[in-house]
């Protein structure tokens, strides 16, 4: 199972946000973020954005869901 970017969030609240509603409509996903936890509700220079990842088959799906709100 391939994976693959549909959406990059500033932080963690917002990746929660796009990630319950894919999964609400059926749509597993997965949040990754390199950043370790932070008391900073910001992020500089990308440090705290998050990734959310579908399945490559369901892709096309999830970006249209999510209604190219996100960075990618």
């Amino acid at each position: 199972m391939k994976l693959v970017e549909v959406y990059r969030a500033a932080g963690e609240a917002q990746a929660q946000i796009i990630k319950g509603r894919l999964e609400s409509n059926g749509i597993y996903c997965l949040l990754k973020s390199h950043a370790a936890p932070s008391v900073h509700v910001f992020a500089v220079d990308g440090m705290g954005e998050f990734k959310v990842m579908v399945r490559e088959s369901m892709a096309d799906k999830a970006r249209e869901l999510i209604g190219g709100e996100g960075y990618v």
